[in-house]
């Protein structure tokens, strides 16, 4: 029998997340203009099976009946995104209103649930015509994010609780830039570093833009993980040593240290990088970790060009990646290692030391294709023992002395998956796509009655 689960501090925040091109569809109302995943999943063979976030779980005309399902699960925090084309369709000029008009509409349905909103400016949607610009190669991109920034705070700074200007811009730096997963598909390798750099810099100018508005509580929703060798060769030790600098230090240090992790990473950037890094680092009140697995790589040459979520990796880089076998797997094909959580908690508090704010567990979750059984019950026994496990992992964090304020699950209810569309289901809510329906799962109730307690 599982022991009950230790006790958190009673402000300990219980969320969960979501971002809006995989929940929200209506993509061609109300004036919101075509972003990057609009063209992406339109493209024949980009996405498994044809699907797109056109109608998703239709979240934008459901808001409320999925806000009622938080209040019901008692969460303290309900992470969204706000979808950049809603309120800039071009990417620049003219704010559409009736886009603000929904976020306003949402936030206030989450306070009065009792719901803290947290608000994610950027999960990954560039309005298109950016793009078309050049998208985050461009340096006037972060600019432009910026005065979208400001459009968002003047309007919900007074309610919102938490800001992350960005989510995972490793992402879209390695999977939408580097080697072509996701949008806008582009397979420049190490010519998508400048990507790293612009949107670390859109970071820091909106830090800045989102405090001039009187927003609080700003941070940044990081995806991180711990990077572990092949074995203990010296070639297989500076494989790693190359991997985590390019998925956590390029990411961390310049935010957290004001500085990239290794000199050749500051020369291949562009612009003046010592002044923007002064820009990057701006102070933040907290920082977000979003952890799903490890990683273990090797040497270059070690194995074949393998896939990662679907997507073939090309041959010359630094590295090779290793299968982390001797764990179960999620429905993805994920390693389940609760450990890695606590790991990467505890790494960064011994790295950034006095530099770090309180951190943040922003997405942590795991996919099964659970579903309805007969009677309507979905036994999800898998999700709770992962999410079981990866919380008490957070818990031995902190008894180690960090601080970690919050956890946020991913996801309150299935959702379009990005490369891999509808066939992946990380929600605690069941969602029938044909109908709509939500129905919560066992996960759903045991996360409630965990809040309960």
């Amino acid at each position: 029998m599982t022991p009950p689960l230790p006790a958190f501090p009673p402000d300990f925040l219980w969320g969960v997340a979501t971002s809006a091109y995989q929940i929200e569809g209506a993509v061609g109302e109300d004036g919101r203009g075509p972003s990057t995943w609009d063209t992406f999943a339109a493209t024949p063979g980009r996405i498994l099976n044809g699907d797109t976030g056109a109608v998703a779980t239709d979240h934008y005309h459901r808001y409320a009946e999925d806000v009622a399902l938080m209040r019901e699960l008692g969460v303290g925090a309900y992470r969204f995104s706000v979808a950049w084309p809603r309120i800039v369709p071009t990417g620049s000029g003219p704010v559409n209103p009736a886009g603000l008009d929904f976020y306003d509409r949402l936030v206030d349905e989450l306070c009065a649930a009792g719901i803290a909103p947290a608000a994610t400016l950027y999960h990954w949607d560039t309005p298109q015509p950016l793009e078309d610009a050049g998208g985050w190669l461009n340096r006037d991109t972060a600019f432009r994010f910026a005065e979208y920034a400001t459009a968002v705070g003047e309007r919900l700074a007074d309610r919102v609780r938490m800001w992350m200007p960005l989510n995972e811009p490793m992402v879209v730096t390695l999977f939408g830039y580097g080697v072509g997963g996701h949008a806008p598909g582009k397979r420049l390798l190490f010519g998508a570093l400048p990507v790293a750099h612009h949107q670390l810099l859109a970071h820091g100018l909106a830090v800045v833009a989102l405090r001039a508005t009187g927003a609080t509580g700003i941070g940044i929703a990081n995806h991180h993980m711990p990077v572990w060798p092949a074995s203990d060769s010296a070639a297989d030790r500076d494989a790693v040593k190359a991997y985590d600098a390019l998925v956590n230090g390029l990411f961390a240090d310049p935010i957290l240290r004001g500085r990239y992790p290794a000199e050749e990473l500051a020369a291949a950037m562009p612009g003046p990088v010592a002044e923007d890094l002064a820009t990057i680092s701006a102070p933040l009140d907290w920082y977000g970790i979003n952890y799903y697995q490890p990683a273990r790589v090797g040497a270059p040459g070690s194995t074949p060009p393998p896939t990662v979520d679907g997507v073939e990796l090309p041959d010359g880089l630094p590295f090779d990646f290793q299968l982390i076998e001797g764990y179960p797997l999620t429905g993805f094909g994920w390693p389940v290692v609760p450990d890695g959580l606590r790991e990467i908690l505890v790494g960064f508090r011994d790295r950034y030391g006095d530099a770090l704010p309180p951190l943040y567990v922003t997405e942590n979750g795991c996919a099964y294709d659970d579903g309805p059984d007969e009677h309507g019950r979905v036994a999800d026994t898998r999700r709770i023992d992962y999410l079981d496990a990866h919380i008490r992992a957070v818990r031995a964090a902190m008894d180690s002395g960090v601080d970690v304020r919050g956890y946020f699950v991913w996801s309150i209810m299935d959702n379009f998956e990005w490369s891999v569309g509808y066939s992946q289901r990380f929600g605690l809510v069941h969602v029938d796509y044909s109908t709509l329906r939500r129905t919560p799962k066992d996960s759903y109730f045991w996360y409630r009655d965990l809040i309960r307690s």
